[in-house]
């Protein structure tokens, strides 16, 4: 958990990808903070981390559904009651694995979800009941999440009557956000995306 100085601000529930909670998605934890976000990041691992897709690959197939759900719930309501956070919604953020229980945790706790940032990850689902904004950042060349997945989670919010905006970037694969993955990174896509998630979540999330 980080927590900007003074607090009463808006919290964020940021949900890592299949890699862990790493230190990478710790330190997104802590620019967070530093923007005047209060930010959550639940531990799906219990400690342990991957640094192959083989790895990753085990850790999360020993992920179990209600396990995760739990843990999830706990962190909303956990974010929802702390002293530091401002207001009844949340924002939520969510890399790839993490994407994907992002859109879940849209049309499960819609009335405290109020913005969700996916970072190359999609979800199949019914989202008239969502009350949240969407902003996607997707790579133009992903065997993960291939544009036409991508395409039809964008046409599914926005037939469910829900603000969305994904964008797609040009040059970049899978994971172009995660400065310790050199084989994917993209620096200039990622302070991009940065710049418009952190606009995001002040926009709709800032009293």
């Amino acid at each position: 958990m980080a927590i900007p100085e003074g607090g009463d601000v808006p919290g964020i529930l940021l949900i890592h990808a299949w890699w862990g909670l790493s230190d990478f998605f710790k330190s997104v934890c802590d620019r967070l903070a530093d923007e005047g976000f209060v930010t959550l990041a639940p531990d799906l691992y219990n400690g342990k981390t991957a640094s192959t897709i083989e790895e990753a690959k085990r850790l999360r197939s020993q992920l179990k559904r209600p396990v995760v759900t739990k843990e999830l719930d706990g962190a909303v309501d956990l974010l929802s009651t702390l002293f530091a956070v401002s207001g009844e919604k949340i924002g939520v953020l969510g890399f790839s694995l993490g994407a994907y229980w992002s859109m879940w945790l849209s049309t499960e706790r819609p009335s405290e979800v109020a913005a969700v940032t996916t970072f190359y990850g999609t979800r199949k689902g019914d989202y008239k009941k969502v009350q949240a904004t969407f902003l996607g950042h997707f790579a133009a060349d992903d065997k993960w999440a291939p544009l036409k997945m991508v395409h039809t989670l964008e046409s599914q919010i926005r037939t469910a009557g829900k603000d969305v905006t994904f964008h797609i970037y040009p040059g970049t694969k899978h994971w172009f956000f995660e400065k310790d993955r050199p084989d994917a990174y993209n620096p200039e896509a990622a302070q991009l995306a940065w710049k418009r998630t952190v606009a995001f979540f002040h926009k709709n999330l800032d009293h």
